[in-house]
């Protein structure tokens, strides 16, 4: 069982630009298999961007997303956790703010997210959680923990 952020986290970041339309963020979700990314300028974290964010917070509403931008729709702010603090204390954020992802800072910089998916496959592999964190976009296994 893992201990640390580090050890459960997917590392690298993938961000798009306050400005970015949610077009161009979907597209890259797409491209990269996932359902979340970090809206960020040069400086610092800005906010998540789900995929849900998307559907609920602009095309319900009928927002156009050619122009309606990453940080209009994003969670700002998001609580985040460092890579070497304990699984537990990601866990306790998850609850406490019912988020399931978080991203990973360190020294001011993104360098991963780790999400329920990822807690569910290193701290309870067998659950059914687990089985569909680790199953791909067609159901199967081997897929990306969202």
């Amino acid at each position: 069982m893992a201990d640390v952020v580090r050890e459960v986290m997917t590392p690298g970041v993938v961000a798009v630009r306050p400005d970015a339309s949610l077009v161009e963020a979907a597209q890259l979700m797409r491209a990269q298999d996932i359902g979340d990314v970090l809206v960020a300028d040069e400086a610092q974290v800005v906010g998540v961007l789900t995929d849900r964010d998307i559907a609920l917070r602009a095309v319900a509403d009928g927002a156009d997303p050619l122009t309606v931008s990453a940080e209009a729709v994003c969670t700002p702010h998001p609580v985040a956790v460092g890579p070497d603090d304990e699984v537990s204390t990601a866990v306790a954020l998850m609850r406490e703010y019912a988020v399931r992802r978080l991203p990973v800072v360190q020294d001011g910089h993104a360098v991963g997210m780790v999400s329920l998916g990822d807690l569910a496959l290193t701290q309870d592999p067998a659950s059914a959680l687990a089985d569909i964190s680790g199953a791909g976009p067609d159901g199967r296994a081997g897929g990306t923990p969202a």
